[in-house]
């Protein structure tokens, strides 16, 4: 049996099946683990428990029900110091948690009911079930029942009647107590789960008495909510239940002041749960070991690197090496403890048999699993922590610790799962023989570069070969010395010398181009590197039937650690018969290609810097200067009072007499009217000079503004409604409720959050609250075209938590903020984690928020 859960999920998490699959160090990587990894009895496992579930903040962990955990904010970001207003945080995760522990007891009782009927008939002559069968399938239900029955009886006088003086930690002492019937329960949980479903299959009475319908009538509100669930369904929420009550122990001590009778004894039922869930590990959790890798015999080599292969229908990642006459795809070759690592060899092309020709309509790529790209977004986010913790570690001069060790160990792994998942442009390869080979890069940067690197190659006089295998043998153990990329491109390889990259904002000019022969319909796309992959951040119009393009076309690029930049100039091709559909739809033709370092040092001043990138005889110039991302958290008020950029919210809805500003409507009208098919709206920048003759029209109130926003690129319209709420004097979520939102999205338990969030937002001043819910139903309407547009949820929480949350000048100085990473690895994820919540959750009104009580509805 596998660990469980804290986060409550019946399943492992991706974490530790990465954890349990790659075995990466220093030295190489163990690429097909995967494929040879099963539970020893092939059975569905319970989840790992995750012993110190807020101690370490984890942004892309789930809850119960699926729902994005929260980080802890900052240390000094807790309201320690406010008694009154910890307390006040404090009630709102025990009501919360009362809720939720209502609803838990109504489906224990729900479970409770078959199980009499049950009883009674397994001593007459036609029994549904034997007695030894109902007793293990609701083995301890009963106990832990009147556990929990006696708990909320207790507890619910206390949340009714509220005040500092209240004390609650004697409960929760005693219910962690009473953990050993949990022990008895999870020792026979996988037993009853099968006997259950055993009984299922045979009886189909039993079938039916076993689908319970779960209804409860909340005592704070008038809801009756029934759920049809399954007993097996049911027999899960003990599981779940023991891991809840710790995440809520953690939100209560962050709440309760250390002088308050209250804080000792919580402290006593957490180390009691901690004890509990780890004792569990102990038991079942495997001790996992690293592989090591020797070096091996010199050999020369043209180009060689990692890989991500498509085989057998799932991802692997390869070491692919490109000699002078074949082209070899290796993994690393699994050995005995204690013997040398070496080379695998997969597979082998001469290069004279090596080609790249267009697929047949009857050719069908393979299908590819892609994921979706929250959770791509999700491990960038938990790699930014464990960031962020590592400088944290060094400063408090720890540097040598072991936990930097260990949090160095986590990060390359999660690095190494985000390069494994991340590719999705297909780099295809075929033989003479009609075998072919798909890789997935991320980038047409590096399609290209593999492809030109091949085929300078195959210009030489090449003469097929085949190896014998003693021959391919020596050939594959030379790869050690011979390789010139040693390990996998993550981060955590790099010395701490390096420079850690650039966050904030690239502000980028593409000027012209030079160096056509002939005249095309030319563009650009730039690229900016992200955890060790680049991706696409702009793209300047097509200029069309020319040799020498003149765009002078500027974009604003977000960096998330960025030490690169790069322009690729294509040719666009309006010929659909010349598509080749190895290119995953990019069936424009690549003209030139190339790079620039992004030097702290010279990008990091006021003043534009002009550079020329040479590429295959072209050569495009361009300007770029970088604001870091502690200078844009500046919000600096309009000095005008006319204008509406700058100006506050309330001032320009009195003016204009409308519950939401007249720009945000207008933009997002026409975002909805022709925008919401376009791939990477809100994401790709639009042209900097459109975005500022719309902002002069907006401030003006000129007459002309729905012509222009009827002509203007709709990139720019969405860039200027961005632009809109950046400008704010402070932010739309304001500076007052900035650290309550930090605190409420860093609780752990749902129904706690719930209370808290709903409260803030009604705390929002009216024209806030408007325009934002207003916002919150487009951006939805934006993400359920993802399949078209390519924007999720999280990626548009992305692209405004930052700009809704960013908090003004005043905030930043108070000092809980000094480096840029450590804002970008704490403020900025907790301020997607905001937006995102209220994304992911059912539609908000206004009325009905202005109208209800603390209390809201949560299941659990």
């Amino acid at each position: 049996m596998e660990p469980l859960s804290t986060r409550g999920l019946p399943r492992l998490s991706w974490i530790d099946t990465l954890y349990s699959n790659f075995n990466y160090n220093t030295d190489g990587y163990d690429g097909d683990a995967a494929e040879d990894h099963k539970s020893q009895d092939g059975s569905e496992t319970m989840p790992f428990i995750d012993e110190s579930p807020t101690i370490s903040p984890s942004l892309c962990a789930c809850g119960p029900d699926g729902d994005a955990i929260s980080p802890v904010p900052p240390e000094d970001l807790l309201p320690g110091g406010d008694i009154e207003k910890g307390l006040e945080m404090k009630k709102l995760v025990l009501s919360g948690f009362l809720a939720s522990e209502e609803i838990y007891i109504n489906q224990l009782e729900a479970l409770l009911l078959p199980m009499r009927p049950l009883k009674a008939t397994a001593t007459t002559s036609q029994p549904v079930l034997t007695i030894q069968q109902v007793e293990t399938i609701f083995y301890k239900i009963q106990d832990i029942f009147e556990i929990h029955k006696e708990f909320y009886d207790a507890l619910f006088p206390h949340i009714q009647q509220w005040d500092e003086k209240v004390a609650v930690g004697h409960l929760f002492q005693k219910l962690a107590s009473q953990l050993g019937v949990y022990k008895a329960f999870v020792d026979n949980y996988k037993t009853a789960v099968e006997t259950a479903e055993k009984c299922s299959q045979a009886n189909t009475q039993f079938q039916k008495i076993s689908e319970v319908d779960v209804g409860h009538t909340r005592k704070h509100t008038k809801h009756t909510h029934t759920m049809h669930i399954s007993c097996e369904a049911l027999l899960y929420k003990p599981i779940d239940r023991v891991t809840r009550s710790t995440l809520v122990l953690h939100d209560l001590l962050k709440h309760t002041p250390k002088d308050h009778p209250d804080f000792p004894l919580l402290q006593d039922a957490l180390r009691i749960s901690q004890n509990f869930l780890s004792s569990i590990n102990e038991e079942i959790d495997p001790r996992r070991t690293a592989v090591t890798t020797p070096k091996g015999e010199a050999r020369q080599l043209v180009k060689d690197g990692f890989l991500v292969e498509v085989s057998e229908g799932s991802r692997k990642l390869r070491h692919v090496f490109l000699f002078t006459d074949l082209l070899l795809c290796a993994k690393m070759k699994k050995t005995s403890a204690g013997r040398h690592q070496q080379y695998e060899c997969k597979w082998y092309i001469p290069l004279a048999d090596l080609t790249f020709q267009l697929l047949d309509d009857s050719d069908v790529l393979p299908h590819i699993q892609v994921l979706p790209e929250h959770e791509i977004e999700e491990m960038k986010t938990k790699i930014s922590v464990i960031k962020s913790e590592i400088q944290k570690e060094k400063k408090a001069l720890k540097g040598q610790s072991r936990n930097v060790e260990r949090l160095r160990k986590k990060m390359n792994e999660q690095e190494s799962w985000l390069l494994l998942h991340s590719p999705t442009i297909p780099f295809r390869i075929h033989n003479k023989h009609g075998k072919s080979y798909l890789f997935l890069l991320s980038s047409d940067y590096e399609r290209s570069e593999w492809r030109e690197s091949i085929q300078k190659l195959q210009r030489k006089d090449l003469q097929t070969c085949q190896l014998s295998s003693v021959e391919l043998q020596v050939l594959t153990s030379s790869c050690f010395k011979l390789r010139t990329v040693h390990n996998i491109p993550v981060t955590s390889y790099k010395d701490d010398e390096e420079t850690p990259g650039l966050y904030g904002f690239l502000h980028v000019i593409v000027h012209s181009a030079k160096g056509f022969k002939e005249s095309a319909n030319l563009y650009c796309t730039l690229e900016v590197d992200s955890y060790g992959y680049f991706v696409s951040k702009a793209k300047t119009r097509v200029f069309r039937d020319t040799t020498e393009p003149q765009w002078n076309e500027e974009f604003e690029i977000e960096l998330e650690g960025s030490q690169c930049l790069r322009i690729l100039c294509y040719e666009k091709c309006y010929d659909k018969t010349k598509l080749n559909k190895d290119d995953n739809e990019i069936v424009d033709i690549i003209m030139g290609k190339g790079q620039v370092q992004l030097d702290p040092q010279t990008v990091q001043s006021k003043n534009w810097h002009m550079d020329v990138i040479e590429m295959n005889g072209i050569k495009v110039e361009f300007s770029m200067k970088f604001t870091s991302r502690d200078l844009s958290l500046k919000r600096t008020p309009s000095k005008k009072q006319s204008g509406v950029f700058g100006v506050k919210i309330s001032v320009v809805t009195k003016r204009e007499r409308s519950k939401v500003p007249y720009i945000v409507r207008q933009c997002i009208e026409e975002v909805e009217k022709r925008g919401i098919d376009e791939v990477g709206i809100y994401r790709i920048s639009g042209v900097a000079t459109d975005i500022q003759a719309l902002k002069a029209a907006f401030d003006t109130n000129s007459k002309d503004i729905l012509v222009m926003l009827s002509d203007m690129d709709i990139n720019a319209i969405a860039g200027t409604l961005k632009l809109y709420f950046r400008e704010l004097p402070e932010p739309l979520l304001t500076d007052r409720l900035y650290p309550a939102f930090m605190e409420g999205i860093a609780l752990s338990d749902p129904a706690a959050k719930e209370n808290c969030m709903m409260h803030l937002l009604r705390s929002l001043p009216d024209p806030n609250l408007i325009t934002f819910l207003s916002l919150l139903e487009h951006l939805k309407r934006v993400a359920d075209n993802e399949p078209i547009n390519k924007m999720s949820l999280h990626n548009l929480g992305t692209v405004f938590g930052p700009t809704l949350l960013r908090p003004s000048e005043s905030e930043v100085t108070k000092g809980h903020i000094t480096l840029a990473t450590d804002i970008w690895s704490h403020d900025v994820m907790a301020q997607v984690q905001v937006l995102l919540y209220y994304l992911q959750h059912p539609p908000i009104s206004f009325a009905e928020l202005k109208r209800n009580t603390l209390y809201f509805s949560t299941d659990v």
